[in-house]
């Protein structure tokens, strides 16, 4: 992908991305080949490699600052290429990405409202109105609720 200097110190925008990964795309001709499955799945395999990444490092503070500088560049070509191939796909299929983004955000403040902060931290489990039952298999994520099993104490 073509790009100097001052183009890295501007600010980049999901535009630019898609640009640039449609040109990158066009000039070895492999449009052939970004069918939304196909991105998918290489998708899908790039966060695989992320996952990599903090497998065995257990519990990691933000910032990361036990991390060699060699670890945290790892990471950022990990992120990238995460990102790049979501770019992609999300091209491909015609979706604009970033107001999907900013929607979504939008609909998750209307589901999560601030005013109820009842959440457990140690466990993980959201105390809204459910059932002991329910509190059990309901674990929470800032941007997603999914019904799981709740994870057995040691």
């Amino acid at each position: 992908m073509t790009g100097g200097v001052e183009e890295r110190d501007q600010s980049v925008s999901l535009d630019l991305l898609k640009q640039k990964m449609a040109n990158f795309a066009k000039e070895r001709d492999w449009d052939q080949f970004h069918s939304p499955r196909n991105l998918l799945l290489a998708l899908v395999g790039e966060v695989g490699e992320l996952s990599e990444i903090f497998q065995w490092k257990g519990e990691v503070p933000k910032g990361l600052p036990d991390w060699k500088e060699e670890e945290k560049v790892h990471l950022g070509e990990e992120l990238s290429d995460v990102l790049l191939y979501l770019v992609r796909l999300s091209d491909i299929c015609g979706i604009d990405l970033g107001k999907a983004a900013l929607r979504k955000v939008e609909l998750n403040a209307v589901k999560y409202p601030a005013s109820k902060k009842n959440f457990n931290t140690s466990n993980g489990t959201a105390h809204t109105g459910t059932t002991a039952v329910e509190r059990t298999k309901t674990v929470v994520h800032p941007f997603n609720v999914q019904s799981v099993a709740a994870p057995k104490p040691i």
